[in-house]
């Protein structure tokens, strides 16, 4: 499976043609949009109840449209790529506007990563992080109780 970055990038591609963008800044314009999509995903992740939001979104059980994290991406792009590459508002907006479909166009990527059968919090980790599942190894218990055990026990090695 391809990691969500490439995902993320492919979806903004197909997405942006709808849009006028100066071909001089086209590449610039998908890069920041890749890389709000993904910092609004991630942002979100990390936060009390986030990841289980962002399986929600990605998953299609909550419209891309209504979604917090669709108006997160959209203040992290306006803010962040449009801003520094001096696009004007209708532009922005235009560009901002395709974010909900993008989005949409993302639904699915979670899938079962860890070869447990399901998508689960552990999933929607591994797919953000882009790391590959290692198998579960008994001794650990794999998954989020192996990651765990891997830093608990690092933490209390370091004394």
């Amino acid at each position: 499976m391809a990691n969500i970055q490439d995902l993320i990038l492919n979806a903004v591609k197909g997405s942006i043609g709808g849009v006028e963008v100066p071909s001089n800044m086209s590449n610039q314009v998908i890069s920041g949009l890749s890389e709000s999509i993904l910092g609004g995903l991630t942002q979100t992740a990390v936060k009390p109840g986030g990841l289980e939001m962002v399986k929600a979104l990605l998953t299609g059980k909550q419209s891309a449209a209504t979604s917090p994290i669709t108006a997160l991406i959209g203040k992290i792009f306006s803010g962040g790529a449009a801003k520094k590459l001096g696009l004007g508002s209708a532009l922005t907006a235009g560009i901002v506007a395709l974010i909900p479909k993008i989005l949409g166009n993302l639904s699915g990527i979670f899938k079962d990563q860890d070869g447990d059968g399901d998508v689960d919090l552990n999933d929607i980790l591994l797919a953000l992080s882009g790391k590959k599942a290692q198998p579960a190894q008994a001794s650990t218990g794999g998954g989020l109780l192996g990651a765990a055990t891997s830093i608990l026990g690092g933490l209390l090695k370091r004394k």
